[in-house]
């Protein structure tokens, strides 16, 4: 038989390959030696993920996954988390395994009937560095009922609720050793593949995340098929730590959060002056890019949000309240008011594009569990705008707001990929046409920008495809923060018009759009991608004096006054502990510039300049330090000139 095979270091290469009848997946394996760990982890078959014992037949297409793919990493580590069940059911007979997905670093599996402590993590992780070493094969069985499967798992009401759920497709299940679980898979051929394992926290989970039903323990791990890559994640961990904005936030005096107000931060004043600073420079850009500025109410009737859609499709994130037996909802999207604004008056087609830009402050119910500072929160301000387009105008302004992007990311240092996430499965609006119009829009642009971007399917919004915006920390992990959406459901839905330059009254499409996604996250983000070192033109800490004594206080007096005057942010430590331990405060609060004053300083009329990161620049005259700082704060220079 015949078998096309892709090259997986390039799946744009295609050879065809004579193989005998009855041949498997593995057979090709040992034919191109993709037998190191991090190889042939599992088999593309005719677009759809196998086992490597799966049978091939004349025709087949296939690749393979290795640990560089994210397939290939969800293949591992679910494999992985069966390791852990197995090794938990050696400790711990009693326990009652759930349910163990890959996630986005790692696996968890959740356990009934178990109770550990972090003392037991180390002995549950030597267990599984047992049974990877014991190299068991991962055997795939099929049931041939239902029924055949809810007997297997009748001592397990957890599997048993599973199974009853599912529909009455295939039912699958994978042995290891002594070990066997409900599975789809695909899993790894053997476990020997998998070389190092860490066992990362323990933690309390609802069964399917209901706080109505019992309380699981929670397992997380992670794995490689190298030492030197679990040696390398958990360093990046340990950089993380130091990066915490949850941790740096509230020690810079940035921001911080209550009880009295779950998932809402609270911005301190010198959070403040960042966040005065984001939102002057946001604006200015907007202005120069032609978008007006709007502000739409933050409560709207029931009404606006069923037509929208929303209150079908979001009513359960929504913040909903009755007054006057009317029922009303805190917005989570600003897009309806935008929609109102629009259909206020009538609009010719010479006004399109129309860009409204809004900081909408917006109000999203999140699960308490899902809460993590200011990344995920109930309550932000989205950096919005709403474009009312023809068709013909997509890819331009498309276009346009991608180099807008560029601009405003590179201010900041920021790197970032792109990613086109097309129309869900389930649970959305607009019609076939619609979706396949705007997400070929959306596609077509993205190609004509030239910058590689990546498919997720069935990612979109529930009205329509979209543009993920994913920039990438100090550290090279990706966080979504921008969106570029297309949607010609709501300008339906809203009967928005504009009359076309032939005189008819045509239908306009929308193009929602979010650059930063929501200052709140952004704030977060920048605290981590510094680590709390944020440019001098965004510091609330900006320059320090210190005088070395009570006799030079005055002269360093007229010197803050020289500064403040040209709008700096300065203040004056003339306090009596000890040099060295004022210069390190000033360090620690990541001021910019750490001036000192004594007696050769007062005699001068000059400066001894430090920067934070501990380099001393000597002598300086005022007027020399402020030009430089100044021509730094007005470029917004992401590094000192000193």
């Amino acid at each position: 038989m015949l078998i096309h095979y892709c090259d997986p270091k390039d799946k744009s290469k295609t050879t065809t390959i004579e193989l005998a009848d009855g041949a498997k997946a593995t057979d090709l394996i040992e034919k191109f030696n993709l037998r190191a760990p991090h190889q042939g982890l599992a088999a593309l078959i005719n677009g759809k993920a196998r086992d490597l014992s799966t049978p091939l037949h004349d025709n087949d297409t296939i690749s393979f996954y290795s640990f560089d793919d994210a397939e290939g990493k969800e293949v591992f580590w679910h494999t992985s988390a069966h390791v852990l069940a197995q090794a938990i059911l050696r400790k711990f007979p009693q326990a009652k395994p759930t349910i163990g997905p890959p996630i986005e670093n790692g696996f968890y599996y959740d356990f009934a009937d178990l109770t550990i402590s972090e003392s037991d993590l180390e002995a549950i992780e030597e267990e599984m560095q047992k049974i990877c070493e014991e190299n068991y094969k991962s055997e795939r069985s099929v049931f041939a009922s239902k029924q055949e499967a809810l007997e297997r798992f009748k001592d397990n009401r957890y599997k048993v609720e599973l199974i009853n759920s599912f529909d009455d497709s295939e039912l699958t299940g994978y042995t290891q050793g002594e070990f066997f679980d409900l599975c789809r898979g695909p899993h790894l051929a053997s476990l020997g593949k998998i070389k190092a394992v860490k066992i990362l926290k323990t933690s309390g989970a609802y069964w399917r995340g209901d706080s109505k039903n019992a309380m699981l323990t929670r397992i997380y791990g992670i794995s490689f098929p190298d030492r030197k890559l679990l040696k390398e994640y958990l360093h990046n961990l340990e950089e993380a730590k130091k990066r915490d904005h949850k941790v740096l936030g509230p020690k810079l005096d940035l921001f911080s959060f209550h009880e009295e107000a779950p998932g809402i931060p609270f911005i301190h004043p010198k959070g403040m002056i960042i966040w005065n600073r984001l939102i002057d420079y946001w604006r200015s850009c907007h202005m120069r890019a032609g978008y007006l500025e709007i502000k739409t109410p933050t409560i709207l009737i029931k009404d606006l949000w069923e037509r929208s859609g929303h209150w079908q499709n979001y009513h359960q994130n929504m913040f909903v309240t009755t007054q006057e037996d009317r029922e009303f909802a805190i917005k989570p999207m600003n897009c309806p008011g935008a929609m109102l604004f629009f259909k206020e008056k009538n609009h010719s087609y010479r006004e399109l594009p129309l860009r409204l830009a809004e900081i909408g402050h917006v109000h999203r119910f999140e699960p308490s569990g899902s809460l993590s500072g200011l990344f995920r929160v109930r309550s932000f301000h989205q950096d919005d705008a709403h474009v009312f387009l023809q068709l013909s105008d997509v890819q331009d302004e498309i276009l346009r707001i991608l180099k807008l992007l560029d601009e405003i990311y590179s201010t900041f240092g920021l790197t970032y990929e792109l990613a086109l996430s097309t129309r869900p499965d389930k649970q959305t609006i607009g019609s076939d046409e619609a979706w396949e119009i705007t997400t070929n829009g959306l596609r077509s642009a993205l190609e004509a920008h030239g910058k590689t971007f990546k498919i997720n399917e069935g990612d979109g919004a529930f009205y329509g495809p979209k543009i993920d915006i994913y920039i990438h920390d100090a550290m090279g992990r990706a966080w979504q923060c921008g969106t570029i959406q297309l949607d010609m459901s709501l300008p339906e839905r809203f009967e928005l018009e504009y009359t076309a330059a032939d005189g008819t009254r045509q239908r306009p499409i929308l193009l929602h759009r979010a650059l930063l996604g929501s200052f709140e996250r952004f704030f977060g983000s920048l605290i981590e991608f510094y680590v709390g070192k944020f440019p001098l033109w965004l510091n609330p800490a900006q320059v320090r004096l210190v005088a070395v004594a009570t006799r030079h206080v005055d002269y360093a007096r007229e010197v803050q006054q020289a500064i403040a005057s040209c709008g700096f942010i300065v203040d004056l430590d003339d306090s009596n502990e000890s040099v060295s331990k004022k210069i390190r405060e000033a360090q620690m609060l990541q001021y910019n510039y750490i001036l000192t004053i004594g007696d050769q300083e007062v005699t001068n009329k000059t400066i001894a300049l430090r920067t934070r990161d501990n380099v001393v620049h000597g002598e300086i005259s005022v007027a020399t330090f402020l030009e430089k700082i100044e021509d730094e704060r007005n470029t917004k220079a992401l590094k000192s000139p000193f």
